[in-house]
């Protein structure tokens, strides 16, 4: 069983961190996979978060089941097209309810199994939703792509000081593990009116920007907040192809292009 090719195979993984819970991580995780395969790009989705793994349900896939190959696990498909692969912890729990109650060394040994067992198959981009901060699973997860040349990490953070702050120790945490930054999402950036399309301020705004412009990162664009967005995501529909001319899905659109033309044309940005 040749499990070294599993990654060898993927031309492209993005890490999607932050050093904070709630600031819609995994949101932009999906919204990026979605557009890129909107793009016409093979894409995989590997969730990391073992104790709130929510990627599934956010794609549809919630009732799906992993099979066994002789190459390893080949992971969930949405659709026949099968250009988007999904794999997380939830496709392995008796019931989508049963907590996850491991210890570090076990988290790191399943970490450490899904990155290499997994079948991707040929991929244009693996994205890697991870959990808050900067533990041990993020420690298992930049030494273990270490070798396969990952693109890097995109931080998403809310304008808030107390998010932007954690997600500052994101950016030292990338620095001393030599992990490229891509550049920070502000999501959660105003709240977008269903009725008018007017972004108000809910919270405060500028604090991703801010933070990528101290530190001499790229900043990749604000996510406002979106009632068709959480929609979406509560009913595992593709908000950027359901709703293409929401300012929203055009922000993150946006943002998957920017990253796969630098990727494309870099290979890695630090």
């Amino acid at each position: 069983m040749d499990l070294d090719n599993n990654l060898k195979s993927v031309k492209h993984k993005i890490v999607i961190l932050s050093g904070k819970g709630g600031v819609g991580k995994s949101t932009v995780a999906t919204q990026i996979a979605l557009s890129l395969k909107q793009q016409g790009l093979k894409v995989g989705v590997l969730d990391v978060d073992l104790c709130g793994p929510s990627i599934p349900r956010m794609l549809n896939v919630e009732d799906k089941d992993i099979h066994q190959s002789s190459q390893g696990w080949v992971p969930v498909y949405p659709d026949p097209s099968q250009t988007l692969a999904v794999m997380s912890i939830a496709f392995l729990l008796n019931k989508k309810d049963d907590p996850v109650v491991w210890r570090g060394p076990k988290k790191n040994a399943m970490i450490k199994q899904f990155l290499s067992d997994v079948v991707w198959g040929d991929l244009d981009y693996l994205i890697i939703d991870t959990p808050p901060g900067t533990s041990d699973e993020h420690i298992t997860v930049v030494e273990g792509l270490q070798g396969y040349n990952p693109d890097g990490a995109v931080l998403v953070t809310t304008p808030q000081a107390v998010a932007v702050g954690d997600v500052r120790r994101e950016l030292t945490f990338c620095r001393k593990t030599k992990l490229p930054v891509l550049g920070v999402v502000e999501n959660m950036s105003g709240f977008v009116c269903p009725h008018c399309a007017e972004c108000s301020n809910v919270f405060s705004k500028g604090g991703g920007e801010a933070l990528a412009r101290e530190f001499n990162i790229p900043f990749l664009g604000c996510v406002p907040l979106d009632p068709q967005l959480s929609q979406c995501l509560e009913n595992g529909q593709s908000f950027v192809e359901a709703f293409s001319s929401s300012p929203s899905a055009q922000i993150l659109n946006k943002i998957a292009e920017t990253l796969h033309q630098r990727t494309a044309m870099n290979g890695s940005i630090s």
